[in-house]
């Protein structure tokens, strides 16, 4: 059985992976769903992630975390998300945002300017996704 340890180390490489590839096309799954299917499908070549395994390494029983991937309760804390994320190689924003979170530092972003960036988010809206990605890198390369 590989550790904690070993794991970090094989997906080192990898590439986070987005919504639509840990959930095989599909951009409409629940919260809950898709840790379900991301934990099952990363069990499948690792024991390890078995429920009780995760729910141990992230620091919640076990029980919790079913009912969680099964949306019996709500979705946990940011701090619980973001542990999962660690765990199941997702990107924590896209779980954050599934859960109907936003993460503490871009919430801190955003209060200090509030109408400037929901008029910015709700300008972004409706354009498609190489558009917003254009858009990102033109700021952070100065290109404006």
């Amino acid at each position: 059985m590989s550790s904690s340890k070993d794991r970090g180390k094989k997906r080192a490489g990898k590439p986070r992976r987005s919504v639509r590839g840990a959930a095989a096309g599909s951009a409409d799954l629940e919260f809950g769903a898709l840790l379900r299917e991301r934990r099952e499908a990363l069990r499948a070549s690792d024991r390890s992630f078995s429920l009780r395994q995760v729910a141990d390494r992230i620091g919640v029983e076990p029980s919790y975390l079913s009912k969680v991937e099964r949306a019996e309760v709500a979705p946990p804390s940011e701090e619980t998300i973001l542990r999962l994320a660690k765990e199941l190689d997702l990107d924590p924003d896209v779980l954050l945002a599934l859960a109907g979170k936003v993460s503490t530092d871009l919430k801190e972003v955003i209060r200090r300017r509030p109408e400037l960036f929901g008029r910015l988010i709700r300008e972004l809206r409706d354009l498609p996704d190489h558009a917003v990605l254009r858009i990102a890198r033109e700021v952070r390369d100065g290109e404006w």
